[in-house]
């Protein structure tokens, strides 16, 4: 540990303040990057986060060195890392086209919280060294991310008239390199003839052209129709 720090070690109204002042520098540098990002959850949302888990830290340590109470330290800091899923639930959202979108930010906040709870604790170094990785990481690797092109995930209903004609489709989806994700079937009865539709979700590995897959599959021996839902 850094020696720098020592004098904070002990819970003293002083080293309150000091760990306090901690969490917010760390909530407010992650805040700032998701906010100049227009995340769900921005500045302030980060900065109370870290503050809140800090000072819960801090009344673990209070309550058992101060007022001499029989109880776990770490036990409200567990609550709050639990808790913390509620809040980070809030931001994550899918959207029409069923993707996700807001996990990095609820990620964010969980670990400010584990940031807070470390600067509460004494743990400077901890806080201030996961502070700058998690920046890093939303940073550097975000734009490393956005680098890497992928194929969103789209839905598929075909109607058939056998399951043989089902397997077909399916063979032929999965030698064009698309991964069937998910597979819901339903049955009707039209004119006493049963005529089944398959709601397929599925997920490209390369850039491919929809309207042929699906003309494709539609010529297929027992099929009815395909078409993107």
């Amino acid at each position: 540990m850094l020696s720098v720090f020592d004098a904070f070690r002990d819970v003293t109204l002083g080293t309150t303040l000091f760990r306090l002042l901690i969490a917010i520098l760390c909530g407010m540098a992650v805040g700032l990057e998701r906010s100049y990002k227009n995340r769900p959850a921005g500045f302030r949302t980060h900065v109370l986060v870290s503050v809140g888990a800090c000072i819960a830290s801090l009344t673990g340590l209070y309550l058992y060195l101060n007022m001499s109470y029989p109880t776990d330290m770490s036990r409200i800091g567990a609550q709050v890392i639990s808790g913390l899923g509620f809040i980070g639930a809030g931001t994550i959202i899918v959207t029409k086209k069923n993707t996700i979108k807001g996990l990095t930010t609820a990620a964010g906040l969980w670990v400010c919280g584990v940031i807070g709870l470390a600067a509460g604790a004494g743990f400077y170094e901890g806080a201030i060294l996961t502070t700058l990785l998690v920046l890093f990481t939303e940073i550097a690797l975000g734009a490393l991310g956005l680098r890497i092109q992928h194929q969103p995930e789209f839905q598929v209903i075909i109607h058939y008239k056998h399951t043989s004609a089902l397997d077909k489709a399916a063979r032929y989806i999965k030698d064009k390199d698309i991964a069937i994700t998910n597979l819901q079937i339903t049955s009707s009865n039209d004119s006493d003839i049963y005529v089944y539709s398959a709601f397929l979700h599925l997920r490209p590995t390369g850039n491919i052209d929809k309207e042929d897959l699906l003309l494709q599959i539609s010529f297929i021996p027992g099929i009815i129709s395909a078409e993107e839902r």
